[in-house]
């Protein structure tokens, strides 16, 4: 290594501390002593640039470990190696646990100690290096935070640059966990509202008659527990942007009085009579066909021609393949730091593996199986066996039986083959939803909603 290495040793014996500060001073270390872990602390602050330490685990007051622990806590610590005279395999193994970067014991081997440190100090320089890398290459293919390279996502990220800008309603669709709620954030960043507020309200966590508290408020009075005037949603995102999530799950009536809010701008809060004026620019989300829903008289038509003056359609990730390796990536960078793991990389099968995987939950999933994997990790590069949790996982097709392979002689419609689809398909499961749901390549709330318009709702789980 051709820039100074500085290290730090601490030990409570000033003659071991002087004779490892002449080895390692011959080995072209700049070396700091400290004799105590809160003479090592200030020594910690005082020289940010510290390439290693090394600690004795038995000290007065403040012993190696919680050393370790205080300067972890405070910031990502440098590599860290404990060395004792008191070895024993579970000190050891509680060290490492506790994220040690290596363990010695004494009488020390010199050699082996220059090896560890110098192991250490590449390791940690190793790891500097890729986060510097992945930081650039997140601002090369990211896009107000969503990651992404592939011609879908880039024709997306070029119709919000193009969108943007007005205060055009735009309706996003895509299936749950693709980045609905981002998208509509970088809508309203690439917008003149952008120094307004932006608020965002699930339809679908909330009952019909807290929805509408949330979004439209409520004067004091209005119902059981009003103890005052509470502004909405709508009245917050005053001279700014309101996203909508999972519109599909809104009532017919609260439909209605979203729909009259559009078309005059104006709207009474729940048990008020005044109306209010605002000025907000609307953004809604859906994983749900609104079509279909309007064929089934559970969403207005009208309602969906003001909130759909664009559409914007996320893909699945299924279908951004060559997005995989970034998204995983990006996840591993955030999730080592967030947890404190010295993760610095993903194998070649096993980045293969993930970009093999159908991904139901699309990115969430992907985000949830990386922390995982982050989490349970025991060494410095992600492997197959650290995504355990994805074999086994895909189903093999369902035989297509009945109306797809025969067609009776007066034809049948996509509804009823799919319908017969799913029927055989979750009696070939036993009726288990979750196996369905794979087979079938849908999330299990999609198999749900199918279950439901399809009139094969039954309870059974």
């Amino acid at each position: 290594m051709d820039s100074p290495r500085k290290i730090l040793v601490v030990d409570d014996r000033i003659t071991a501390l002087k004779v490892l500060m002449a080895i390692l001073a011959d080995e072209g270390y700049e070396v700091l002593t400290a004799t105590s872990g809160g003479e090592a602390l200030a020594l910690y602050h005082a020289h940010p640039d510290i390439d290693v330490v090394l600690a004795d685990l038995k000290m007065p007051a403040m012993n190696g470990l919680d050393l370790f622990r205080r300067m972890s806590y405070e910031a990502e610590a440098p590599p860290f190696v404990i060395m004792t005279a008191h070895a024993t395999a579970r000190s050891a193994v509680e060290a490492l646990k506790q994220g040690v970067t290596d363990y010695l014991f004494k009488p020390l081997d010199y050699d082996e100690l220059s090896i560890v440190l110098d192991k250490a100090i590449r390791q940690q320089r190793m790891s500097r290096e890729l986060a510097s890398l992945r930081r650039q290459v997140e601002a090369e293919d990211s896009f107000h935070g969503i990651i992404g390279s592939c011609p879908p996502m880039t024709k997306v990220f070029e119709l919000v640059r193009t969108v943007g800008p007005t205060d055009a309603s735009v309706l996003i669709h895509g299936e749950t966990g693709t980045g609905k709620e981002l998208l509509a954030r970088a809508l309203h960043a690439e917008s003149p509202r952008a120094a307004g507020p932006m608020v965002c309200i699930n339809c679908a966590a909330l009952t019909e008659s807290l929805l509408e508290a949330e979004l439209f408020g409520y004067v004091k009075g209005a119902f059981t527990g009003a103890a005052g005037d509470k502004k909405g949603r709508l009245e917050l995102s005053d001279g700014g942007t309101l996203f909508l999530d999972e519109i599909g799950h809104m009532s017919l009536g609260l439909q209605a009085k979203l729909l009259r809010f559009l078309q005059e701008r104006t709207f009474e809060p729940v048990g008020g009579n005044a109306s209010r004026r605002v000025d907000v620019r609307l953004l809604a989300a859906t994983n749900q066909d609104l079509g279909r829903l309007i064929e089934a008289e559970k969403f207005l038509g009208d309602l969906v021609y003001r909130i759909e003056v664009i559409a914007l359609h996320l893909p699945p990730l299924r279908q951004r393949g060559e997005d995989i390796p970034l998204l995983a990536e990006y996840f591993m960078g955030r999730m080592s730091q967030r947890y404190s793991k010295p993760v610095v990389g993903i194998s070649p099968r096993a980045m293969q593996a993930l970009v093999e995987h159908s991904w139901p939950g699309n990115v969430r999933e992907l985000e949830n199986v990386i922390a995982r994997a982050v989490i349970l990790s025991k060494g410095q590069r992600l492997g197959v066996e650290d995504f355990s949790d994805l074999a086994g996982e895909k189903e093999p097709a369902a035989p297509v039986t009945g109306i797809i392979s025969g067609l009776p002689e007066d034809g049948a419609t996509i509804k009823d083959m799919e319908r017969e689809l799913i029927a055989k398909t979750l009696a070939q499961c036993g009726g288990n939803k979750s196996r369905a749901a794979r087979r079938l390549g849908i999330s299990r709330k999609g198999l749900y909603e199918k279950l439901e318009r399809h009139g094969l709702a039954d309870g059974q789980d």
